[in-house]
């Protein structure tokens, strides 16, 4: 059996469908640092609908991750100058990790990025998400820099991917 799986771009009518896969495929992360709506309401694992209508109005682009007719993951891309592009909102439903998809969809938004002629990919983690942090370093990441932010029960981690 051929299994038909593909990375589409994704639409203002997606956007109920993107934030049920963001708010499932972060659960666990809220759960494992005690994150909560009181604590840090922009948590991706309370994404809501119009959180990613808001997010294309300001011009970021979502992508799916189709296998069958199943969504499996999805990932946005934003580009806020001509030389950088934000990877956000990578997520990959729980039944559908560690086969690959996550790596997919970062290298799609690097090639898309490429086409776009950006040099530095940025994104930020969790500085304490050590498993995460390790499996970005694994695809060509690097670990630039620490933040405290005051409204955030974690430091944030940035990390780069130069193209």
């Amino acid at each position: 059996m051929t299994v038909n799986i593909k990375i589409v771009p994704a639409a203002k009518k997606d956007a109920k469908k993107i934030a049920a896969i963001i708010r499932e495929s972060h659960q666990d992360v809220a759960q494992r640092f005690n994150l909560t709506r009181e604590n840090n309401p922009k948590h991706p694992s309370f994404c809501t609908q119009n959180w990613v209508l808001s997010d294309f109005q300001r011009g970021e682009e979502y992508f799916l991750y189709k296998a069958e007719n199943t969504f499996a993951g999805c990932v946005a891309f934003e580009q806020p100058d001509p030389e950088t592009g934000y990877l956000n909102r990578l997520s990959v439903r729980p039944p559908y990790r560690h086969r690959g998809i996550g790596a997919k969809l970062v290298r799609h938004i690097i090639g898309y990025a490429r086409s776009k002629q950006v040099q530095i990919i940025s994104i930020g983690i969790i500085a304490g998400h050590d498993v995460l942090k390790n499996w970005y370093t694994n695809l060509g990441f690097i670990e630039k820099e620490t933040r405290h932010f005051e409204h955030l029960p974690f430091d944030v981690t940035y990390m780069h991917f130069e193209l």
